[in-house]
């Protein structure tokens, strides 16, 4: 609750000063994650996708998010990103991290209303190109990601 009031006053001062929509999406990012990575930007992409082609709304109780990667901290740091775009979390039981393949390597979005799911799986080029990133590099790399297109980071499956 008090992380959802902190990004909505930081999201209206960001409209009052002209902030930039990237900055805005970097900073959601690194209020969840500690630091806007590629691989948690990644996730913000992924779940604000989920959120608009569901008709979901951020914060609700609704939306259940399901992450399914290995145990490494790229791949994990998606689910920190999901969390920061959607507002799914581990208190609500909305959010959940389940052990899986690096080929399994996906996000699974459910609205519970309806049933309605949507599946997205990171491409393989952008895997690929984004693997390893150097800490030093991730501001410039996640504003970088930030400007692709969904089709460019993730496929729905």
């Amino acid at each position: 609750m008090l992380r959802s009031f902190s990004l909505l006053f930081f999201l209206s001062a960001c409209v009052s000063q002209n902030v930039s929509a990237t900055d805005a999406a970097l900073h959601a990012v690194a209020e969840i994650h500690g630091a806007a990575g590629p691989w948690a930007v990644a996730g913000y992409r992924m779940g604000e996708f989920a959120l608009a082609k569901l008709g979901a709304k951020r914060g609700g109780f609704d939306l259940d998010v399901t992450h399914h990667a290995p145990a490494k901290v790229q791949y994990s740091c998606m689910v920190d990103g999901n969390a920061a775009a959607t507002g799914a979390s581990l208190g609500k039981l909305s959010l959940h991290l389940v052990p899986a393949a690096e080929d399994e390597l996906s996000t699974t979005y459910v609205l519970k209303s309806t049933g309605a799911s949507l599946t997205l799986q990171p491409t393989a080029e952008f895997k690929a190109r984004y693997k390893d990133v150097p800490h030093e590099k991730f501001d410039a790399v996640a504003r970088e990601i930030l400007a692709l297109p969904y089709s460019a980071i993730f496929a729905e499956r």
